[in-house]
């Protein structure tokens, strides 16, 4: 997951691939609560693994639920309809309304001494509706802040359940869905009815509910959308056994980014969710194919191609998809007319006003934009139009994985995603899932090198403002060593007899660098490279011209999407010299020696400083004449001299010089 400051996405411009979605937020949150109201164990498959779910997870475990975790697996040892400790509570709700709305309702019902509290966002987001309607049925529920929002206190209730519970249904489905879910745990003599006041919104998200509640012994009523009945004598039935769906509202932005950029002969894939699902957001399939999107499906698969191009502008009424609609916002950009998005009221009371934040992120693309009290405009942007924009997120997932689309411009102009690791709420490894269907040009990827003396501290530099941007790190020096310890280990000697063995195990090297570690295959090796005897070994290997041109070949290759972070000596005079920044990093003999010296005090070898000091001069004299790649710095390099300066002040110099380079 991507936990950088921001994200800069480069121009994309295909896609094709296949991606397999994480489980649905609002059936794992669903199922993690049913399960704990039964009785006995219930074995959840393909958890989403997120925020929310963690929220929910941490609230049942403080209510006494056993539960075990294994990956996407989650057993649940539920309460059985009944509190087993008395003791005060206080619950931590983040931003999670998923967690909030049908917790605070199953609470209010048992009884007890409860306070859950939230997130800032979460005590600007009404909950007053469902409040209203609890205390009405005798639940003791008292504000903490200001009526009608959390923080919530509840206590013990007095119910009465003779009259139908009155609740309002046009400001979120998420009060009826706290309902439904909760007072099964009161129908064990009479029927208790629910009425919506108003027009009941969101109404797919209240069929996950109920087919939710059917696989847990509850069969209610329902007359048409304004009245629902929970017969007596209900009560929860665990199913054993099962299996989440993945999640709908995230296949909208791989269902956009197929009709937008998948114009080749491959598709874009999409693993976990078919036409057939459960949930209402499946139907944002129908809206993109309006709009000119190519869609086929199967068994718990979609598959999109570009159709129409431009897109083809829409007017919707956007009450039965209200999450997945936000992407339409964003496919507007690339259609040949005004799209209108209507019915969405709903979008100011999530996790940030949505209506006012894609209108406000859509102008800074350059889109001329409209906006009403439960209705969206966007007007298309013509290539020329469009800008480089730093969307900024509001802690909304949903608006960083929707404005990651904008990528996919035909004026080639990058986007940047404002605090990316917000898509942890639902979708925690969008970006990468992104990355990994999407194409751009080479010369689009950006490229930072940083080449220097031994002893510099370019390693430890490079890897820092590689995971600050969150792009890929290529440390070329460790390149060598790996391909010996490859090649001694595939029983091959270091030496010209074998020089086109060694460079054929090059080509396909599996070397990867992570943070400081270095990684062949499933093997971490950064120990084993970084001995003397592998130093002696990698200068061996470095003078096979075979072998030298195989890994120029293996480093062009980690040029990949967001971007890339090359240290070497010759990154960016040989390697990659159209790299966009180049850093020359060095120190004086003296300061690396002493820096030398202690890392290797440290490991326990003994040295000295004047013989290190004395190496290091003779090493930059023989580097900086070799008759091939010697070591200098190129003529566009920002020189770095760091002996004065903490990696920290290093780090922060190289981010001005690369952010001032953006054309945010």
């Amino acid at each position: 997951m991507f936990s950088t400051e921001f994200l800069d996405i480069p121009s994309l411009h295909s896609a094709a691939g296949t991606i397999t979605l994480p489980g649905s937020k609002s059936i794992s949150n669903r199922v993690l609560l049913l399960s704990a109201l039964c009785q006995g164990t219930t074995v959840v498959h393909d958890l989403l693994d997120s925020d929310d779910t963690r929220v929910m997870l941490a609230a049942l475990r403080q209510l006494g639920c056993g539960v075990q975790e294994n990956g996407t697996t989650v057993t649940i040892t539920g309460l059985g309809g009944k509190l087993q400790n008395a003791q005060p509570i206080e619950f931590f709700m983040g931003n999670a309304g998923t967690a909030m709305r049908p917790l605070t309702a199953a609470l209010a019902v048992l009884g007890g001494d409860f306070t859950l509290k939230g997130v800032a966002r979460m005590h600007e987001r009404p909950i007053g509706d469902l409040v209203d309607a609890l205390r009405l049925l005798g639940c003791r529920i008292d504000y903490l802040g200001n009526d009608g929002f959390p923080p919530l206190r509840v206590g013990k209730p007095s119910l009465t359940l003779d009259l139908p519970i009155q609740v309002r249904g046009d400001v979120s489905s998420q009060f009826l869905t706290a309902l439904l879910m909760a007072l099964p745990l009161a129908a064990q003599q009479q029927d208790i009815v629910i009425e919506v006041v108003g027009e009941l919104i969101s109404k797919p998200y209240i069929d996950i509910t109920l087919n939710l509640l059917q696989r847990f012994g509850i069969q209610v009523q329902r007359d048409g959308w304004q009245r629902f009945t929970i017969p007596a004598g209900s009560s929860y039935h665990s199913p054993k056994t099962i299996h989440v769906e993945a999640d709908a509202s995230s296949a909208s932005y791989f269902i956009a980014l197929g009709a937008i950029a998948a114009d080749g002969a491959q598709p874009v894939r999409i693993q976990g969710v078919g036409a057939d699902s459960i949930q209402g957001d499946i139907r944002f399939m129908d809206a993109a194919a309006q709009m000119g999107a190519q869609i086929t499906s199967g068994p718990n698969w979609l598959e999109v191609r570009r159709g129409a191009w431009p897109l083809k502008g829409i007017e919707l009424d956007c009450n039965h998809i209200p999450d997945a609609a936000m992407t339409l916002a964003v496919m507007a950009l690339y259609a040949d007319s005004p799209t209108t998005l209507r019915n969405i009221a709903s979008w100011r009371v999530k996790e940030t006003d949505r209506i006012h934040a894609m209108a406000t992120e859509c102008r800074k693309l350059g889109a001329q934009v409209e906006e009403g009290e439960d209705w969206l405009r966007v007007h298309p942007l013509p290539k020329n139009q469009w800008h480089p924009a730093s969307i900024h997120t509001y802690d909304d997932h949903r608006v960083a994985m929707c404005f990651s689309l904008a990528a996919c411009n035909a004026a080639q102009m990058p986007v940047r995603i404002e605090d990316p690791k917000c898509v942890a709420k639902t979708f925690p490894d969008y970006f990468e899932a992104l990355f990994s269907v999407t194409q751009a040009d080479k010369q689009n990827i950006p490229i930072i090198c940083i080449d220097g003396p031994t002893a510099s501290g370019k390693g430890t530099l490079a890897s820092r403002v590689a995971q600050a941007l969150g792009y890929h790190y290529l440390d070329s020096g460790a390149l060598y060593r790996i391909t010996a310890l490859a090649a001694l280990k595939a029983g091959l000697l270091l030496d010209t007899a074998h020089e086109v063995a060694i460079a054929d195990l090059a080509r396909t090297l599996p070397a990867r660098f992570e943070g400081e570690s270095v990684w062949l295959g499933a093997q971490d090796v950064s120990d084993a490279i970084r001995t003397e005897e592998a130093g002696m070994n990698a200068s061996k290997v470095s003078v096979l011209p075979a072998v030298r041109t195989a890994l120029v070949a293996l480093q062009h290759s980690f040029q990949r999407l967001p971007g890339l972070l090359a240290d070497g000596r010759d990154m960016g005079t040989v390697i990659f010299p159209h790299a966009p920044l180049k850093v020359f990093l060095t120190a004086s003999a003296a300061q690396r020696a002493e820096r030398r010296h202690k890392q290797l005090i440290s490991k326990g070898i003994s040295t000295t400083l004047d013989s290190l000091r004395a190496d290091l001069e003779a090493r930059d004299a023989r580097d900086s004449n070799r008759s091939v790649a010697p070591l200098k710095p190129a003529q566009d390099a920002f020189q770095l001299d760091n002996s004065q300066l903490s990696i920290e002040a290093s780090v922060d110099q190289v981010l001005a010089w690369w952010k001032a380079k953006q054309p945010f």
